[in-house]
């Protein structure tokens, strides 16, 4: 379903060119559900994409032209889906995956609902007003604190608290939040509002899994690369 909307963000308005994007998607994505080893390719290509895209974000809207041309876009939308499909496979592969996949979900779902509540109540000073006016310093931190407490606190219970915990939820809620600012700086390129109707009331599903498509490469890459983070 977000490859189906992220069609939208490049301007394929034909049926059958949107049906072809999504196949060519499922596709992908087959394989790498058949071969693991495929799964850490499209992990590499999503990290490089968020790299790309939190530049974007920085600068826009000078850096705009670097994801302009519909193909770039295209591109991009392919390789952050299956990075994020690809994140959540290998996760859900570590010990007590279903668990930790359920983490990082809350994670994002408490940073979401944190920075809500905080930025309309206290909210002055912009994050950044040429994306996403609405966004906020004091939400952004209060989406960090909420996170912080909820699953520092999963973890607390658990065992597995360590001291590197604390930055790195507060890491995931940043790269949770410039995945949000990314979609936004497309859905500005694309002079769209929401990403779909799909959720009425609520956008599109890009909307609800924006910050969940950046995370979760961001968690399972860190889970790689340190083998004891995700025990």
């Amino acid at each position: 379903l977000g490859a189906w909307e992220w069609s939208v963000l490049l301007s394929l308005t034909g049926t059958l060119a949107r049906v072809g994007y999504i196949c060519l998607f499922a596709l992908l994505a087959t394989a790498g559900w058949f071969y693991p080893s495929v799964q850490y390719f499209y992990l590499g290509l999503a990290g490089v994409a968020w790299l790309l895209a939190v530049a974007v974000v920085i600068a826009h809207p000078r850096a705009n032209f670097l994801i302009s041309p519909r193909a770039v876009i295209g591109l991009l939308g392919l390789v952050i889906c299956l990075g994020a499909w690809s994140a959540l496979l290998l996760l859900r592969a570590e010990e007590h995956g279903a668990h930790w996949v359920m983490w990082l979900l809350v994670l994002c779902w408490a940073a979401d609902i944190g920075a809500y509540f905080a930025g309309r109540a206290i909210g002055r000073r912009k994050l950044a007003p040429s994306v996403s006016p609405g966004k906020t310093w004091e939400g952004a931190i209060g989406g960090a604190v909420l996170a912080v407490a909820v699953c520092g606190g999963l973890i607390l219970y658990s065992g597995y608290w360590q001291a590197a915990w604390l930055p790195l939820i507060v890491l995931l809620v940043a790269v949770s939040v410039f995945g949000d600012l990314f979609e936004s700086v497309l859905k500005r390129l694309s002079n769209i509002k929401d990403s779909g109707s799909l959720l009425p009331g609520h956008g599109g599903i890009l909307d609800r899994i924006d910050s969940i498509l950046a995370a979760a490469p961001a968690f399972a890459l860190l889970a790689q690369l340190f083998s004891g983070v995700v025990a």
